[in-house]
């Protein structure tokens, strides 16, 4: 028999790295996922072995073939963080046996709130993982008889549970066929000739992928940070390294403070926007047309130096090696253009916002752009679905049983003695809510905690339903990039080492005021247009 002729081909072999412990610093989670560290350990190395292959069968025998080194494990703490979880029980205990029951309100209703109040906190304080967590709270209301397991779960049933995490399926085709970091690179090609063009070429690019990756920490970490260092690396420009303000810091600030208004640009752009219209429903402020609402009412707020010729350059060069749009790709992007549109016009046709998603999702897995195994094995998705669904059941059975009404009546009341008109309330009100995010570490946190109560004290104060409901929500993305951890993508941005801890506070702060400032001058006058007031 002719021998076969040895192909030499290469194969990529990754080297344990152990990270010290003094970088594993954990970082706020959102949406259900750990962020990445904010002083994250490098990244294993890669290397290239030349393989050999293997001889015909009656020429010799062959050699066996290297073992491919083992990937290093990541080490998970396990087990319940003890501190934070008794803080977090103890002022669920308070609340439940030291404070008097207000009147108004059943001992049913008050052992729910003593619960809920600690699965808040335990969002905030981080004993364990989110999903853990509200799984932990749920059982907890079962074992005690507060509620029944009907009662619990009824939110499992929720279409806007499901439209998210249809979304963040859309998120994982992105990643896994290379679409979103494309996107992104044709606009740093086309944009990019100067560090501004540059940078409004990334925000452009994140607005575009914005509808159909609801998970900011996913935007910032799996595309648009690793751009944007590739960027400033080229140019000069390292994190944690004086260097960084040559341009990774602009690019940095730029994206963290920018990419808050694309989040709150279209409603499928941001988990928690979903969250907080469903949130509203349940105290009598329905959204009509949801997704033309959100977008009608955030366009025109949200879409209100030096020489870098090399960046297109680059651009061009990744996309070179990306070569042409594969079939996936394609599939993909046609998908996900089907599914805006039956986004948009869907209502009037009779096909809810899920079932658009539906049908999107299904397209994927029959083209095999998407396998039932990508599904299954993306940990957000099904996490999402636990905490989220946990959260509206809890919240839900709290309006239910008089709770939030109970609470915004007596705010009311109080409020009322003040005689001030309703808009004096609504401003109030919102600088409130804004500047009360300090606190969190987590968007979803925040609106799990504070939403329902504060659109509740609006609507008895007599601020108009719709109005409230959505100024509120739009706010929740707002005071996303305040801190280095007000939300998942802080974490993000912030890890990179392009950004100071106090240009962080100091540009959030001030980024945050004028923010405020602009959706409350061009979206105001947009809203009474719109009818909202």
């Amino acid at each position: 028999m002719q021998a076969i002729k040895s192909i030499p081909t290469q194969r990529l072999v990754r080297k344990a790295v152990t990270c010290p412990p003094r970088l594993a610093l954990r970082s706020p989670r959102f949406l259900g996922a750990t962020t990445p560290a904010i002083r994250p350990c490098p990244a294993a190395p890669i290397t290239r072995k030349a393989h050999v292959a293997k001889a015909a069968p009656d020429e010799a025998t062959p050699t066996p073939e290297p073992a491919l080194e083992a990937p290093a494990e990541v080490v998970e703490e396990k087990g319940v963080k003890v501190i934070p979880a008794l803080q977090a029980i103890a002022v669920g205990l308070v609340i439940r046996f030291l404070i008097p029951i207000p009147g108004g309100i059943t001992t049913q209703g008050w052992t729910l709130l003593s619960i809920f109040v600690s699965t808040i906190l335990g969002l905030v304080l981080a004993p364990l993982p989110v999903g853990a967590w509200a799984l932990i709270a749920v059982t907890v209301t079962l074992v005690t008889g507060t509620l029944t397991f009907g009662q619990a779960f009824s939110a499992m049933t929720n279409e806007v549970i499901w439209l998210i995490v249809v979304s963040f399926f859309f998120a994982k085709g992105f990643e896994k066929t290379g679409l979103g970091e494309r996107i992104a690179n044709i606009f740093v090609k086309a944009m990019g000739k100067s560090t501004l063009g540059l940078s409004l070429g990334l925000n452009v690019a994140e607005a575009v992928l914005a509808p159909a990756m609801p998970s900011t920490s996913a935007r910032a970490g799996g595309i648009f940070m690793p751009i944007i260092k590739s960027l400033s690396n080229a140019s000069g420009s390292y994190g944690g390294e004086e260097s960084r303000k040559r341009m990774g810091s602009y690019l940095t600030q730029s994206q963290f403070q920018t990419g808050i208004h694309s989040s709150s640009l279209f409603l499928t752009a941001s988990a928690q926007n979903l969250l907080c219209l469903d949130l509203a429903k349940e105290l009598g402020a329905v959204v009509p047309n949801q997704f033309f609402t959100w977008m009608a009412g955030a366009a025109l707020p949200a879409i209100v130096v030096t020489d870098t010729p090399e960046a297109p350059k680059e651009a061009a060069v990744r996309l070179e090696k990306m070569g042409p749009m594969s079939t996936d790709e394609k599939c993909m992007l046609g998908t996900m253009a089907f599914a805006v549109a039956l986004w948009i016009v869907g209502p009037s046709i009779g096909i809810s916002a899920v079932v658009a998603a539906l049908i999107g999702l299904s397209i994927l897995l029959c083209t095999g752009t998407l396998s039932w195994k990508d599904c299954l094995t993306y940990t957000p998705a099904w996490d999402t679905l636990t905490w989220f669904a946990v959260l509206i059941g809890l919240s839900g059975q709290l309006n239910n049983l008089g709770v939030i009404s109970a609470f915004a009546d007596s705010m009311g009341s109080v409020l009322a003695t003040f005689n001030l008109p309703w808009m004096a309330v609504f401003g109030i009100l919102h600088i409130a809510f804004f500047y009360l995010h300090y606190m969190f570490a987590s968007q979803t946190a925040h609106v799990g905690a504070l939403y329902s109560a504060f659109c509740a004290m609006m609507l008895a104060a007599g601020v108009p339903p719709i109005l409230a409901a959505m100024s509120l929500a739009y706010s929740i993305n707002l005071f996303g990039s305040m801190t280095h951890y007000a939300s998942g993508q802080a974490a993000v941005y912030y890890g990179s080492g392009f950004m100071g801890l106090g240009e962080v506070f100091s540009m959030g702060a001030i980024n945050g005021f004028v923010g405020l400032v602009i959706w409350a001058g061009l979206g105001m006058p947009v809203w009474k247009m719109l009818g909202w007031w």
